[in-house]
């Protein structure tokens, strides 16, 4: 090694590189940084898809020295294409993660071009090698075709095979996720980027937490972020409440090339907000203190036209890119992050609205109120599912699928009758007719659906039981009601 390399490595050995790993979908990208960080947060995730971008720090021992790497998962599905280029801003280099058996498909694509328009360094990464249907070559030439200019190929841009599987090659890339990373800085890296530098985090992540508040997931670019000191965020100045590494450890401080969860936020910060010392608000440029510009003008921009929809969901990265993914034709009544209220319900009710939420847990009354209020309410794990059925909405075919809750009842008895069960019921809302489709809940959950076949007040035959009345029902389909079940009375 050159006295020129030993001298840049030494200096940038101090800082962690960040490494942001990006590609199509279910090519391979959580799985092998599951390989690499030895987790199974692959088999944890909806659908295969990574679908928030998330953050880890791996240990490694490189020429006989310690050293450590942070990870930014970015997601691969199409929507998250601005997540995918805020992850490569984020990052000293990146993976381009292709795999060896499908080449390159749409969202690897979609990477190049924001691995180019970042100017960020690469490595080519071809996974699933071990696979018998593999075919490297067919996906280099596909490769070379989007002007990647490969080692090998008169280009500069490394390529290897790996597999997750059988950890193919899996120390050769962190060797040289280093050695790029030392090459490609310079001998004043460090001064260049200094711990004790000016504050500039970048925000990768973020969610409101109904415990603990407004959380993000930041990289320190420059500086360090403490607990308990002021730092400002689009032009807000908040406390460091708390701070946790990758681990989910609770620490002091981090500082470059970290990536570190932070508490004590004053509301939800943007997604590619800037976090910088609370002595540089004054210089912060207006476009830093806007970064959801582009939502609010989409808004406005389909505010007079077609399905009204709320949004509620988990983060405000999944928030962000699902919006940037709405077809044209849908109007935003309200966005936010956190859990599903009553008050989001009434104004879904107010405005017309369909509400939607995105990889929340549902509570059983927050479901009941909706039932009864006759909202739509959806709740989606994967993110296409929820985008496919936004386009359904466009064409009639979800309103058609909008009930019309017509009246609910309590069970109040349950008897044999014939080869059956009869029962008594009190109606507490509306009506209940013969003939009409019910939705029986136990504790809140769903537990089927049947028909009134039979409806009487004492041994008189009636077509309809309003509010405040008792009668005894049997139902179509043997659904096996019990005492305490509520009935709801649906088109």
């Amino acid at each position: 090694m050159s006295k020129h390399e030993a001298t840049t490595q030494q200096s940038s050995q101090q800082f962690p590189p960040v490494v942001a790993v990006l590609g199509h979908v279910d090519h391979g990208k959580t799985t092998l940084l599951d390989t690499i960080r030895k987790s199974s947060i692959a088999d944890r995730e909806k659908g295969g898809i990574t679908q928030k971008i998330g953050a880890s720090a791996v240990e490694i021992e490189h020429e006989g020295e310690k050293r450590w790497i942070t990870f930014i998962d970015t997601p691969g599905h199409e929507a998250f294409t601005k997540m995918r280029s805020r992850g490569a801003q984020a990052a000293d280099l990146s993976l381009l993660v292709v795999s060896a058996v499908d080449g390159v498909k749409p969202q690897t694509h979609e990477s190049i071009e924001a691995l180019r328009a970042a100017k960020t360094p690469f490595i080519v990464v071809l996974t699933k090698a071990d696979l018998p249907t593999k075919n490297a070559e067919k996906v280099k030439q596909e490769l070379l075709k989007e002007q990647i200019q490969l080692e090998g190929y008169g280009g500069d841009t490394p390529i290897m095979e790996v597999s997750a599987k059988t950890n193919l090659n899996i120390k050769e890339l962190l060797d040289l996720i280093l050695l790029m990373f030392d090459l490609h800085h310079s001998p004043t890296y460090a001064q260049d980027v200094n711990s004790n530098k000016p504050l500039e985090a970048v925000v990768i992540e973020s969610k409101l937490d109904i415990r603990s508040g407004a959380r993000a997931t930041a990289i320190i670019k420059n500086g360090t972020i403490k607990i308990r000191e002021d730092v400002q965020i689009d032009g807000q100045i908040f406390k460091v409440r708390t701070l946790f590494d990758t681990a989910g450890k609770q620490v002091e401080s981090a500082t470059v090339g970290e990536a570190i969860e932070i508490l004590g936020f004053t509301k939800v910060p943007a997604v590619g907000s800037l976090i910088t010392n609370k002595s540089a608000a004054a210089t912060a440029s207006k476009e830093e203190a806007k970064p959801l510009t582009r939502e609010m003008s989409y808004q406005k921009e389909v505010e007079h036209k077609g399905i009204s929809v709320i949004l509620v969901a988990d983060t405000q990265g999944s928030l962000e890119a699902i919006i940037n993914a709405l077809p044209e034709g849908i109007k935003l009544v309200q966005q936010k992050t956190g859990a599903v209220t009553e008050a989001d319900i009434l104004m879904a009710k107010s405005t017309g609205s369909i509400l939607l939420s995105f990889n929340l847990a549902l509570k059983p009354d927050i479901v009941s109120f909706a039932y009864s209020e006759k909202v739509l309410l959806r709740n989606y794990e994967i993110i296409y599912e929820l985008l496919d059925e936004i386009k359904d909405a466009l064409e009639g075919k979800l309103q058609s699928q909008m009930e019309q809750i017509f009246g609910s009842a309590k069970v109040l008895a349950k008897f044999p009758f014939e080869k059956t069960f009869a029962f008594g019921i009190s109606v507490l809302d509306g009506r209940i007719a013969r003939g009409d489709r019910l939705r029986v809940l136990r504790e809140d959950e769903p537990i089927g659906e049947a028909t009134i076949t039979s409806l009487r007040i004492g041994k008189n035959s009636t077509s309809k039981v309003e509010k405040g009345h008792e009668a005894g029902i049997i139902l179509s389909g043997g659904l096996d009601m019990q005492v305490g079940d509520v009935i709801l009375s649906h088109s």
